[in-house]
């Protein structure tokens, strides 16, 4: 699965607001220099962010972006969403009863593929901005990597 640069630039944005906002107005200037993304491609972000509910404005002196809700309810799929970027591995379209191929059939692997969109989706759906805020998320991949070979030595033993 690729996930485009909108859907990593909109959260590495939301992360950078939430860690740097505190109750307080963050210019997208200030996110575009410390993520070094483009400040034109941050505002079309933030255009659809805001449009969801996810931030909100403040204009004037001192102004700009604040969360639209708190860190534990925003979730990593609300933002990837939100700007339109699909959670998806097939290249067929979802809840399509045709498929990818020229006569329209799904290939061999759509199964496979779609089944693996549904649990990145279900993942990013399971981490909040608090989590990446928290450093919760590190070691979980890990952890789950290595599990198989600790079953196996308690299994040995």
């Amino acid at each position: 699965m690729k996930l485009s640069t909108k859907g990593r630039y909109a959260v590495m944005a939301m992360v950078d607001l939430a860690r740097h906002g505190s109750g307080h107005p963050v210019s997208l200037a200030d996110i575009a220099e410390r993520q070094e993304i483009s400040l034109s491609y941050l505002e079309q972000l933030f255009a659809k962010l805001r449009r969801n509910g996810l931030v909100r404005s403040v204009r004037g002196p001192g102004g700009g972006y604040l969360l639209g809700r708190g860190t534990d309810e925003v979730k990593i799929s609300d933002i990837i969403l939100a700007v339109d970027e699909p959670i998806r591995a097939t290249r067929c379209h979802p809840s399509s009863a045709t498929g990818c191929k020229t006569d329209r059939s799904r290939c061999l692997t759509h199964d496979l593929w779609e089944e693996l969109g549904s649990q990145i989706h279900l993942f990013l759906r399971s981490v909040s901005l608090a989590d990446v805020i928290d450093n919760r998320i590190i070691g979980q991949a890990r952890m789950r990597h290595d599990l198989p070979a600790a079953m196996a030595a308690v299994a040995a033993e």
